[in-house]
Parts: structure tokens; C-alpha cells; sequence
């Protein structure tokens, strides 16, 4: 099980460090809702995310510097009784500065560069040292659009201060329109399917990964004499969703699914979980507004 978790948190330290340079259309602003209710563990997450982005045209609009940030506070239900202190644990805070610059370098291909500042925690005192670390993402863009069958390629390295393993981490995102009324993705974070109409409604079907990685303040000590310094849930998710296109940059979703599989865990200071807090499946429900570029 120790293996199986180790992995899902790779995959999951790498989404949260390259997810901003994969949309298709990035976000000027995105406010989002997220509720996974009570599960046969008794356990509920929310979550409320807001994002807002600038971008900077730079050398006659050819390359780009967008400034941004993003925002996510989740509320964790778990029983009262669990274990002490329990409820340092209901509230968890992640905030990004993001600072990237996309670089024209042919018709073809831009080359993308993206640091993070993150910090994350719950934050029941004051900011402390383990709350922040960094994350940088290296990588190329291609956006093929005026042919019969359009598509986007990104391929790149990632580095997270936060993963176990200190290297840099390679991923690979691949989205094709093979019919004019619909498109694949294939890669991680997400795979899936995409539906198109002429009226601005748009339908898609999504299996991918979703998570979190946070410091505790006033780390928690566990029967066992177990420390734990960190908290993770990672969770494989099947949905689909419909999104309505008020004007061309400007949109509101609704997605529905479950979880395949959930793992919701505190860790010690090397990484390794020691108490499960959440591995049962459960509903999952996301809405929200987003205005593109």
C-alpha cells in the first residue's frame, strides 16, 4: 500500500507544479467550488479556488509574461474523536504566485518557463519556514489549429520542492480534434473526451488525478509516539461535465463523477504516511465561472 502511495504522489506533486501551462485556454479569472459529501468513511472535503492571471504582450505581442496567483482553501470533515487535535486539520490553505514567460520561438513552437512560490499549510499560527517551498517547470508548447484535424502537444521537465525524489520530473500532454465535433486527451493529469456544439454548449467526459500536499503547524502526534508533519489526499476521478459558453472567453461549468480511488494520509518528516485519514470512494461535485484568454 506504502508503494502505491508513494506513486499517486509523484503523479500528484508533478500535476500541481505543470496544471497551469496545460489549459488550453488559460484563466484570467476562475472562481470554483468543489464538494466531495460524506463517504461510507465519514469523512466530506470541500473546496473553494480562485484564480486571476495577467498576461503582458511582449516583442509586437509575439511573446507573453503572465503574472498571476491561484488560491485554494479546503475544508476537511473528519471525525471528532479521530485522534488530538483533530480539528488543527479542517482547514488547509495552498496559494501560488505564479511568474511565466512564453517565448515565440517559430509559427509552430513556443517554449514556456514557470516559477511557482507556494505556500501551504493550515495555518493555525503564524507563516513558518516549512509552509513554502518552490516549484519550476521547463517546457514546449504546439498548437496546431488551421488544418482538418487540430491538436496541441506540450512536452517538458518539471522540478517540485516538495517530492520525494529531488530530480526533475518529464511530462507529456496530448489533445487532438478528430472530428469536428469532438476531441481526446490523452496524458497526465487528465485523459478523456470532449463533445462540441455550434450553440456554445460543450460536454466532456475526464479521468484524472486531484489532490493536495500541505504543511501542519504544530505537527500532530499520533498513538505510537508517530510524528506527523504533513498531509496529502490524492484522488483518481471518472466525470463528466457540461460547460455553457456565455460569450467566447466566458464560461460556467458543472462536472459530476466518483472516485476510483482515494488516499487521504498523514506523513512524517520523510514522506511516509503513517495514520489513513480517507481511502474510501466517494461522490465528487465541481462548479464554477472562468473567464479565458
Amino acid at each position: 500500500m506504502k508503494k502505491a502511495s508513494g506513486f499517486f504522489l509523484l503523479v500528484l506533486l508533478l500535476i500541481v507544479t505543470i496544471n497551469p501551462i496545460l489549459a488550453q485556454t488559460p484563466d484570467v479569472f476562475r472562481i470554483e467550488y468543489m464538494l466531495m459529501p460524506d463517504n461510507s468513511g465519514d469523512v466530506e472535503t470541500s473546496r473553494i479556488k480562485l484564480v486571476l492571471n495577467v498576461p503582458i504582450a511582449l516583442r509586437e505581442k509575439r511573446d507573453y509574461l503572465i503574472l498571476g496567483a491561484e488560491y485554494n482553501r479546503y475544508n476537511f470533515e473528519v471525525p471528532d474523536d479521530l485522534f488530538p487535535n483533530s480539528n488543527d486539520l479542517s482547514k488547509f490553505h495552498v496559494i501560488d504566485v505564479n511568474m511565466a514567460y512564453m517565448y515565440n520561438l517559430s509559427e509552430k513552437w513556443r517554449l514556456i518557463g514557470v516559477v511557482t512560490p507556494r505556500w501551504s499549510s493550515n495555518f493555525v499560527e503564524e507563516l513558518q519556514q516549512d509552509d513554502f517551498n518552490m516549484n519550476y517547470t521547463v517546457g514546449a508548447y504546439k498548437n496546431i489549429k488551421d488544418v482538418e484535424k487540430p491538436f496541441i502537444l506540450v512536452l517538458g521537465i518539471s522540478y517540485n520542492g516538495t517530492s520525494p525524489i529531488d530530480v526533475p520530473l518529464p511530462f507529456v500532454y496530448y489533445e487532438k480534434r478528430f472530428h469536428p465535433n469532438w476531441s481526446y486527451v490523452l496524458g497526465v493529469p487528465k485523459s478523456g473526451m470532449k463533445y462540441f456544439t455550434k450553440k456554445g454548449h460543450f460536454f466532456q467526459t475526464e479521468l484524472f488525478l486531484d489532490g493536495y500536499y500541505v504543511n501542519i503547524q504544530n505537527n500532530i502526534l499520533l498513538p505510537g509516539n508517530n510524528l506527523s508533519t504533513d498531509v496529502s489526499s490524492t484522488a483518481l476521478l471518472l466525470t463528466l461535465g457540461y460547460q455553457y459558453k456565455i460569450t467566447k472567453d466566458m464560461s460556467v461549468y458543472l462536472i459530476g463523477g466518483h472516485s476510483l480511488f482515494q488516499n487521504g494520509v498523514l506523513r512524517d518528516e520523510e514522506r511516509n504516511d503513517i495514520f489513513t485519514l480517507n481511502d474510501e470512494a466517494g461522490l465528487y461535485f465541481r462548479t464554477g465561472f472562468r473567464i479565458g484568454i
